[in-house]
Parts: structure tokens; sequence; C-alpha cells
């Protein structure tokens, strides 16, 4: 009997050590993780807790709920849905989470509505962070709309009334969303991938640059300015003499217990007359440009290709994040 108590005392002990959860340094602000990221996106966000999204006229989109029309595979990737109830059966190790990783790639053919996207993104995220769903790239399109990050300031707002403007909880200022734009939502496990979210925002834009790269386009990062740009030697020069460059690709993200979600756009094709409704993330002096825009007939298709091809450049294989995930299930 004594050695039985010795025994469940052990094992208790065990997996306390197991599942405890990490404490956040306090350096991070009462927003913890994710006031950290929007800092690091936006280095005049605040520090407290983001704004609510507006309530929404139907219930969240539960995880059955596919929120494109269609459903397509990029060349490479398996077949897949962006419903988590129908994910394949995996195999764990009592008490721990998955180890094998895969990275759905959903392309929807349709605008998705805004609302719907984010709430299918919440959902994901959090059956990523119980385990119970792969990470997931999500490319899609937008009607045309606003949104606001978590420091964008109401004077960047220029014209309030063209399009829907919605209240988001990403890092960052004001956005535009519309057809011609790929955006690509980027759902990962951080954790599994580092638990660095400083080289996590970094690598996104590390992706964009590259993708821009395959099609013989230099795309650049700028201290204090997040996103990618690119050179205009064909323009003027700012007044007090400095280089003009236009941003191609804006970035924005926000992390729930270690998974991301948000993402960035890359500027394939859009009426660039839409961004004068707003300041682009809050920056003058600069403009904003696109693929086409700079004599490069590139299509989304092209970009999602692209940006496929890129993705395990930048953010490792699937054999490196499983690693990661097993080094996180002995912690």
């Amino acid at each position: 009997m004594g050695r039985s108590i010795a025994r469940l005392g052990s094992i208790k002990s065990l997996l306390a050590r197991r599942y405890a959860r990490k404490s956040v340094p306090k350096a991070w602000g009462a927003g913890g993780l994710d006031a950290l990221c929007c800092r690091f996106c936006c280095p005049h966000a605040p520090t407290v807790a983001p704004p609510a999204l507006p309530d929404r006229d139907t219930r969240p989109a539960s995880v059955d709920r596919a929120p494109p029309s269609a459903i397509l595979t990029l060349p490479g990737s398996r077949a897949t849905s962006p419903s988590v109830g129908n994910r394949a059966q995996i195999k764990r190790e009592a008490g721990r989470r998955p180890v094998d990783v895969m990275v759905d790639w959903i392309r929807a053919d349709d605008p998705v509505p805004y609302l719907d996207a984010v709430a299918w993104m919440e959902t994901r995220a959090a059956a990523i962070a119980r385990g119970d769903a792969d990470e997931a790239i999500w490319l899609l399109e937008h009607p045309p709309l606003y949104t606001a990050g978590t420091s964008a300031r109401s004077a960047d707002l220029t014209d309030p009334d063209r399009f829907d403007v919605f209240q988001t909880r990403r890092g960052g200022q004001y956005t535009y969303h519309g057809p011609g734009q790929r955006v690509a939502y980027v759902l990962l496990d951080v954790a599994a991938r580092g638990h660095d979210v400083r080289k996590f925002v970094a690598q996104m834009e590390d992706w964009v640059i590259a993708t821009l790269a395959e099609f013989n386009l230099r795309g650049e990062k700028r201290d204090g300015r997040v996103g990618v740009w690119v050179a205009r030697p064909d323009k003027p020069p700012l007044p007090d003499g400095a280089p003009r460059e236009d941003k191609i690709a804006a970035l924005g993200v926000r992390l729930t217990k270690w998974v991301s979600y948000h993402g960035l756009s890359i500027n394939v094709e859009p009426d660039l007359s839409h961004f004068t409704g707003i300041v682009p993330c809050g920056i003058t002096g600069h403009g904003v440009t696109s693929l086409v825009d700079l004599g490069l007939p590139v299509t989304l298709a092209d970009v999602d290709v692209a940006l496929q091809k890129t993705f395990s450049e930048i953010f490792g294989t699937a054999e490196i994040a499983r690693r990661g995930k097993a080094v996180q299930a002995e912690n």
C-alpha cells in the first residue's frame, strides 16, 4: 500500500510538471502575448486589451462550417477541407498533443465576407490549440472593405462611408481588403515553431519577399514600417529628398494560446483608388502599389503557387514543426 501511494504521488507530480502552464513575463504588459504581438507590429499599439469585434448578425461558424463556396487544393498539397470535424484520425500518446504536423492549404474561389472569415479563424485557431486540427493557410479575397487594427486612429479613416469598416483584434492600423488582393490567413502553432513572436512576424515579411522574388521583384523591409515595400525610382523623391517607396504587402497578426491567425495581404491587381479612403497603416508620404501596377502580368493563382513554393523555405518543413511539437509535448 505504501509503495502504491508513493507511486501515485510521483505520477501526480509528473503530470503537474508536464501540464503546468508557463507564466507570461510581466514585462509583456496586461495584454500578454497578444499585446506583445500588436506592439511589435505597430510600436504605438496600446497595452490594454484590444476592442471587441462588432456584434454578429448570426452565430459564429461551427467547426463543420466551410466558409468559402468552393475549396480547391493547390498543387502539391493534400485534399483538404476547413472542417475540423472531417480531420483524419491522428495517433496520440496518452495525455500528449499530436506530433504529426500537416499544413492545410485552403483556397476560396469567391470573396468571403469578413465576419465569416473571422469566425472561422477563431474556431480553427482554438481547434489547433487543442490539438484537434492541423495548421492552415487560407487563401482568399474579401469584398471591398476597411479593417481597423488595435492601434488605428480615427483620423486615418478619411472616407468612412465608402466601404464597410470592421474593428478587428489584429495588430496595426487601417488596411484595405478587396478583389484583386491575395489575403493569406496564417494559422500556425507558434509555440511548436520556437515560441518567438518577433521571429514569427519577421518570417511573415520574409515569406512575402521570397514570394515576390519568384516574379523577379525585390521587396524590402523598413524599420518602423511593418509590411513589404518596393523602391520607386520612377517617381519623384519626397520633399525631404528621401526616395519614394510604395507598399505592396501588409500584415497584421494576433495570437491565441500561441496559435496565430489573421495574416498578410499582397496587392496583385486591386483597384488602388480604394486605398484613398484611409491612411494605409497610418503612414503618409509613401504610396501603395501592386504587381500589375508595376507591369507584371501576375494572377492570383500565380501568387498562390509562389506562396506555397516558398513557405517551407521560410517556416521550415513539416518535419521541423513535428520535432517542435514533440519537444513541446515533453515539456
